[in-house]
Order: structure tokens, then C-alpha cells, then sequence
């Protein structure tokens, strides 16, 4: 693996252990055992390094909500968004615990992070219509099916902090990708008034994997 390479995966280690705030370029040199200097070579700073990562995650979700256009949409096609996009979150989930941090400290992030936000509304809203083409849900107005996607985007971002609320108690640094994974008990939960009778109990056992534990 080339020293670039090594470099944004320790970073991205780092930071979703410590938290990108408490890990300098220090750090990250130290953990791989390079002199700083090497560092520097491949990244000026660490908004270079976190800008990189931003690039790798924003490929990996577009990679996951590609949508097929030979064939209609199943629950397994569901399932795997559901599960892939959290899977994303839970790999590069340092970025999204301090998202308003980052998105301040550099415009070349708040930039490509509204792009990407904007893409990925885009690929909601599509699954969406390809949902009801398949008579898994009924079908929507254009406003609604809308509104929903931005529902669903603001579950899967927001997740993630509201859990850390949630366990205010405890160290929210032990969250589990259980955890984590309980969104979508919730993103579920949104689909449930449109759900086709059909297709209900499915989505509803479906749903109930991923039934959230929180704190009484």
C-alpha cells in the first residue's frame, strides 16, 4: 500500500476513535511511524487529509445507491441501501459526529457536501418512485415523494447524534454499529402509511430487526 494510502486510513481510524478534533498530524505520523515531514509531502494539512476522506465516502455511497434500470425494485434492493448507507455512516462515522465543525473549516467541503447531499436526495427520491412502480408502496405526488426523501435523509444523518444524546450518560464513543443500524427502524417507519397491502408485513418484519434499545 502506498504512504498516501496509509495515511488517510490511519487517519480515518484516528478519527473515528479519538474524534478528529483531539488527532493531529502529529498523531497520525506517530501512528504510522513516519517522520511528519513524509506526511507533509502527500497532505498539507489535515483539511487536505479530511477532504480525501470526504472524497473516498462521497464514491462509496454513490456506489451504493446505484439503481438498477432493468428491472423493478425489490425488498433485497431495499435492504441492501438500508444497510450499505449505514454501513458507510458507521465506517467514516468520525465525519458526521462533528459534520457542522468540519463543513465550517473548510468551503471546499461545504461545497462538494451539498452536491453530495443534493445527489443523494436525488437517489431517494428515484428509489422512491422505483418502490411504487414495483407496488411496494402506493404511488406519491412529486411534493411528497420529495418531502419524504428529505425525511429519510435527515434520519440517516442525524441518527448518529441523537444517539449520542440518547446515551449522554455513558460514553458516546461506545456506540455499536447496532446501534447505529437502528436507524433504520426508523427510516422504515416513515414508509409505513404509503406501504401497499401486499407488501406490509414484509416491510413491517423487515422493520422490526432493527427495533431501537435506547435508554428508558
Amino acid at each position: 500500500m502506498k504512504t498516501r494510502d496509509k495515511i488517510l486510513l490511519a487517519s480515518l481510524e484516528l478519527f473515528n476513535e479519538r474524534g478528529e478534533r483531539n488527532v493531529t498530524t502529529n498523531h497520525i505520523a506517530a501512528h504510522l511511524a513516519i517522520s511528519p515531514g513524509n506526511l507533509y509531502y502527500h497532505f498539507r494539512n489535515k483539511s487536505d487529509i479530511i477532504y480525501e476522506i470526504f472524497l473516498e465516502y462521497e464514491k462509496l455511497v454513490d456506489f451504493y445507491l446505484d439503481i438498477p434500470e432493468d428491472r423493478s425494485l425489490t425488498l433485497e434492493d431495499l435492504t441492501f441501501y438500508l444497510e450499505s448507507v449505514f454501513d458507510g455512516l458507521w465506517s467514516y462515522r468520525f465525519f458526521h459526529r462533528d459534520l457542522e465543525y468540519l463543513l465550517d473549516s473548510d468551503n471546499r467541503l461545504r461545497r462538494d457536501y451539498r452536491d453530495f447531499t443534493n445527489r443523494c436526495l436525488g437517489s431517494i427520491r428515484l428509489i422512491f418512485e422505483k418502490m411504487a412502480e414495483a407496488g411496494i408502496i402506493e404511488p406519491q405526488p412529486v411534493d411528497l415523494r420529495t418531502a419524504m426523501s428529505l425525511n429519510v435523509w435527515l434520519v440517516i444523518t442525524n441518527w448518529m447524534a441523537f444517539l449520542k444524546t440518547a446515551h449522554a450518560a455513558e460514553d458516546s464513543n461506545n456506540l455499536t454499529l447496532t446501534e447505529l443500524k437502528q436507524g433504520i427502524y426508523q427510516v422504515l417507519t416513515l414508509e409505513i402509511p404509503y406501504l401497499t397491502p401486499a407488501y406490509r408485513e414484509q416491510v413491517m418484519a423487515l422493520r422490526e430487526q432493527y427495533r431501537p434499545s435506547l435508554p428508558a
